[in-house]
């Protein structure tokens, strides 16, 4: 699971290795939780947690890893075999920038989910394929990028303008904020 990454003034192989820790193992099997609706979250902002809001309202719950360094983008999924799929991984910027991420070195396919830095979903990359280092670019000014297992988004109903939800997003400018139903 190895995905690069591009930012806007330098290249970067960018992917983490290793299994979600402790709790993912337990969740391996089990679907991400979503809830009835956008008003049922619970735990919200979480560290170890993403909210989506989606267009329907539903509310779809991942536990991640969250890599905020130059040091742990690079390795992001690199070599892992599976994923849990209620896990994923939330590559997250100091500032909003073009993000462009590739698979090299990454074994399972991930949908990339790019969010802008008030948390709205600007790009959904489906199925991105195994190994290929073709550039997949999210667009400009994007801060935070969700991968979970390919396919998850669709069947999920995530696309351009759900909302994500974090406490590393700066909370003046979220969308969706921590201390909101």
């Amino acid at each position: 699971m190895g995905c690069g990454v591009e930012g806007v003034e330098m290249k970067a192989i960018w992917r983490a290795s290793g299994l979600a820790r402790g709790a993912a193992l337990g969740l391996a099997l089990a679907l991400p939780l979503v809830a009835a609706s956008a008003g049922a979250t619970s735990a919200a902002c979480a560290p170890d947690q993403v909210e989506l809001r989606l267009a329907s309202g539903t509310v779809a719950r991942f536990s991640v890893e969250v890599v905020d360094t130059p040091a742990e983008r690079a390795q992001g999924l690199m070599f892992r075999e599976h994923m849990a799929s209620s896990s994923g991984m939330l590559f997250i910027y100091e500032r909003p920038q073009r993000a462009v991420f590739w698979m090299k070195n990454t074994l399972i396919p991930l949908d990339m989910i790019f969010a802008d830095e008030t948390g709205l979903v600007r790009h959904v990359h489906a199925n991105a394929v195994p190994q290929d280092e073709t550039g997949i670019d999210g667009g400009p000014d994007i801060l935070a990028i969700l991968e979970i297992n390919g396919g998850l988004a669709k069947k999920l109903g995530i696309v351009s303008g759900a909302v994500i939800r974090h406490p590393d997003l700066e909370q003046n400018f979220a969308a969706w904020r921590c201390d909101a139903q």
